[in-house]
């Protein structure tokens, strides 16, 4: 990736909104911190490279990262922040390379996830025809948020990344509430934020509910009719999707799917793909 600083904000692709660790100097793995845990088999302080990190910063276990203790790094998902800090933000120079800026190329990348997040949030709302009354807000803040991904590391660090999530928020709010009345009118349950552990939702008519941030960890939601079902923010570790159908689930992530168990029964939305720990 060559792109130079612009004035003009570009409309970020999906595939620039997907992480490429070929063109990032392995951000993940040394800026941010993890503790030894069911997820990392070892703790890592920010800043420091982690152990299995190789010279040509690719992961030297990434073909064996559940089995050696680290499951934690295959739910992780910058949404493209790495190399937009790695080739856009330092120009191509690794904290390697130009170790004065490591701090600074670290401190950034939080920042640009976040941004990135957002953009790709605000990306699948446009991809909502129900949604249209909310597109052209979001097409304008989505622009604004990726003009700011082209500001110099000084200026992304003083960037009011809450003020942006919260104005975002209020746009995926209205988008969702859209897309779910138009596919599933009154039959849609109100479920944000509900405590879901371990629930027994198997086979359940979830058809156009709002599950946003709602705590779904080792739910049985197996065969579950999740179609037009707002998941964003939902958690989903060790939730059971086998055999359930999400297909058009709004705001689902990869991340949220690496988390979950399902099968090859389970029908996905279009632009996700199916975790190679699941069950055939």
């Amino acid at each position: 990736m060559t792109e130079a600083h612009q004035d003009a904000a570009p409309t970020p692709g999906t595939s620039a909104l997907r992480a490429d660790c070929g063109e990032c100097f392995a951000l993940c793995c040394v800026a941010l911190p993890f503790t030894a845990s069911a997820d990392f088999a070892v703790d890592k302080p920010a800043g420091r490279p982690c152990g299995n990190l190789r010279d040509d910063f690719r992961c030297g276990i990434h073909t064996r990262l559940r089995d050696s203790g680290f499951p934690g790094c295959t739910v992780y998902d910058c949404f493209g922040a790495g190399q937009k800090v790695s080739q856009v933000t330092f120009e191509g120079r690794s904290w390697r390379s130009a170790p004065g800026s490591a701090r600074q190329m670290f401190d950034v990348f939080p920042v640009m996830r976040q941004l990135h997040e957002l953009l790709w949030y605000l990306t699948a709302a446009l991809a909502l025809p129900s949604a249209r009354p909310v597109h052209p807000a979001a097409h304008a803040l989505r622009a604004e948020i990726e003009a700011v991904t082209l500001r110099d590391a000084g200026e992304l660090l003083g960037t009011d990344v809450a003020a942006l999530r919260g104005r975002a928020g209020e746009l995926l709010l209205r988008a969702s509430a859209l897309a779910r009345a138009e596919a599933a009118p009154g039959r849609g349950k109100n479920r944000r934020g509900a405590d879901l552990l371990g629930a027994r939702l198997a086979r359940a008519d979830l058809h156009g509910a709002d599950l946003r941030g709602a705590c779904l960890i080792a739910a049985d939601l197996g065969g579950a009719d999740l179609r037009l079902t707002d998941l964003l923010g939902a958690d989903l570790r060790d939730a059971d999707l086998s055999g359930a159908d999400l297909t058009g689930s709004i705001f689902l992530t990869q991340p949220q799917l690496q988390q979950a168990r399902g099968d090859a029964a389970t029908r996905l939305p279009s632009g996700l793909r199916r975790p190679t720990h699941w069950s055939a």
